[in-house]
Order: structure tokens, then sequence, then C-alpha cells
């Protein structure tokens, strides 16, 4: 079938459903929950919600390469050089100003103590890393919608031990709505390049938990089956420590799961799903105020069809997601984020 016969089918659907939903959603919500316990590793996490307190002790990234030696630090094609004392001292260091226009001072430096600068978490780009969001490129109405819904507590996450979601609510919190309107127009008017590298594989380099909540690999070359999980790590410790935008995040996924996500995103599947080409486009970067999925981080993508399905995230627009999301399984959710990562989207420099 055509995409405009298909776009054609999908608006009838989606008129219907919004012609239902004063009565579907009238339903307690604790009733559409499916309870599942959130999966550790989509949240940077070592062990299931609710067990006990892992041994293993979470180590911050103060080994070698976090302690100031005296070296001067550079990146390839950056013009600029500092050690690592000089990049602390001046916070956001915007390694490639060329690379997207000024930032707003929101954006660079926060506002202390109730606003951190962005870059810190989402880099200069907005490309993320594994225990954060990939911004660029988001829908200007879209991205001020979200900070409006954290802002409302709207968003939440269905594994309270991450502390992502809190820090953003607060963050909104404090924030003007000039401030985020800023903010929405700088990482919105970014292109989006993936700086994705998947890799289905049937083991994984053992790691750690670093601070961040997300994964280091051990010294030593040591593996690890992978099982129905799926684990992403910075390209480098240095990538990571320096927030280097232009470095690649590195993704374990099981074996064929890239096949099998791309027949659940692109077509409808009785049963169990609705082909996200209706409304994220037929390219997957977005149709108007709804947001580009393709070449974002997976783990992201995980959480936020968890969240969704289990009602930790609401607000605008989710309902519409409900009925996508509803039958999912773990292992539809890793499938779902490993073909959407793997799709090459802009060229890398």
């Amino acid at each position: 079938m055509a995409y405009g016969a298909l776009m054609r089918v999908r608006v009838w659907r989606l008129a219907l459903a919004l012609f239902l939903a004063p009565a579907i959603f009238a339903i307690p919500p604790q009733q559409g929950k499916t309870n599942r316990v959130p999966p550790p590793w989509a949240y940077g996490l070592k062990t299931p919600l609710g067990s006990p307190p892992s041994e293993e002790p979470t180590p911050t990234p103060t080994d070698k390469l976090a302690v100031d030696d005296g070296k001067v630090i550079s990146l390839p094609g950056s013009p600029v050089s500092l050690t690592l004392t000089q990049m602390r001292n001046q916070g956001t260091v915007d390694w490639y100003p060329d690379d997207h226009s000024k930032m707003p001072e929101i954006v660079a430096q926060g506002r202390k103590p109730d606003v951190l600068a962005c870059p810190a978490c989402h880099y200069t780009n907005g490309k993320g890393d594994p225990a954060n969001a990939t911004i660029e490129a988001l829908p200007y109405a879209y991205f001020v919608q979200t900070m409006e819904d954290f802002r409302a507590g709207l968003r939440k996450s269905a594994d309270p031990r991450k502390s992502n979601t809190p820090n953003m609510i607060k963050y909104a919190k404090a924030m003007t709505d000039d401030e985020i309107k800023e903010s929405a127009k700088y990482y919105g008017a970014i292109p989006l390049i993936s700086r994705i590298k998947v890799i289905e594989s049937k083991t994984v380099p053992k790691t750690r938990l670093v601070a961040a909540g997300l994964y280091f690999p051990l010294p030593g070359n040591q593996t690890e089956p992978l099982g129905n999980r799926l684990i992403e790590m910075p390209e480098t410790p240095e990538a990571f420590i320096y927030k280097n935008p232009r470095s690649n995040a590195v993704v374990y996924v099981p074996v064929g799961s890239i096949k099998k996500g791309e027949r659940l995103v692109m077509n409808d599947v009785d049963g169990k799903t609705i082909a996200c080409i209706y409304c994220h486009g037929p390219d997957l970067l977005g149709l108007g105020r709804i947001p580009g999925i393709a070449g974002r981080l997976p783990g992201y993508i995980v959480r936020q069809l968890f969240d969704t399905q289990n009602g930790a995230r609401t607000g605008t627009w989710t309902d519409m997601m409900k009925p996508v999301v509803e039958k999912l399984t773990i292992d539809d959710m890793i499938n779902i984020a490993a073909y959407l990562s793997s799709r090459k989207i802009g060229d890398a420099q």
C-alpha cells in the first residue's frame, strides 16, 4: 500500500481514537499499567527495582583520566586546548563552536544553583550520551511541551533510582518561559547526526557503572552473555569525561534484533502494535510537532516506551502512544530501539 493510502488509514484510526478518548481514558490509570519491573540495564542500573542493593561498588570516573596531570587536552579538529582543571573551571567547553549557533546563556552556563548547564548531560550539540537523551533537532513545540510536562510532574521515571528525570523536573521548574524557549530554539536548529555504532552480538564487554549511571567496559577484554538486553557505552572513557560532541555511542544488541525491529517500526503488526511511520514520518525524522525517533539513543527509547506503557510518563500526546505500546514486550522494545538507533542520519565528522 502506498504511503499516502497508509496515512489516510492512520488518520481515520486516530480520528476514531480521539472520538472515543473520553470513554477510553475514563478508565482508572492503574488498570492500564502492566506493573512490570523496569529493565535495570535501560536505566543505567545493575539490579532490578525492589531487589537488595548490589554489593558491587559504583565508582565514579576518578581514575587516571579524571586526575589532572598537567597534560594539555585537545580533540581532533578542535581549536581548543585545555588542561583538565581548566576544563572544570570553565564549565561548558565548546570544543567545536563552528558546529552550532551561539549558545544562549541558560544553555551554556545554566543558572546556579538551580539549573545545570545543558551540555553537562546533552553536550553542546544535543547528542547526549548513553545516560541521557538526544535532544538535537527536536521540534520547538515538542521541546517546550516536554519541559512543561516536567514542570507539571507528568513525566517521571518507572525506576525512581535514575536521577535524570527528577533533575529535569527541578530544572524545568526553575527555568523561565523565555529560557525554555531559547533552549528549544537552539537545540531544535541543530541538524540530527546519528553518532551510534550498533553491534549485533551474543556477548558484551563486562562493564562497571560510573556515577552518571552509564556503563564503562572493564579492562582486560572480558565478555559476558548479552542475553535479552541492550548495553550502550561511550566510544571511549575520554569521550565521556571530556564531553566530546563528535564522539559515538557503542551499543550491543541481540543478534537479529535490527531486522525484527524494522518489522515492528515500519509495519502494522496485527495484535501487537501500529507502525511508527504513520506519526513519526516515512523517514522517521518527525512530522510537525511530532519528534523524529531515528538515529537516537536506544536506551532512552526503551525507557520512554516502558515509562509510557507503565504510566510513569503521561502528559500531552502520551494517550496517543498508549495503544502503540500497550502490548509490547521488553524484547519488542529492544528490537525497536536497535533498529531506530541503527538508522544513519546525517554525516558525522
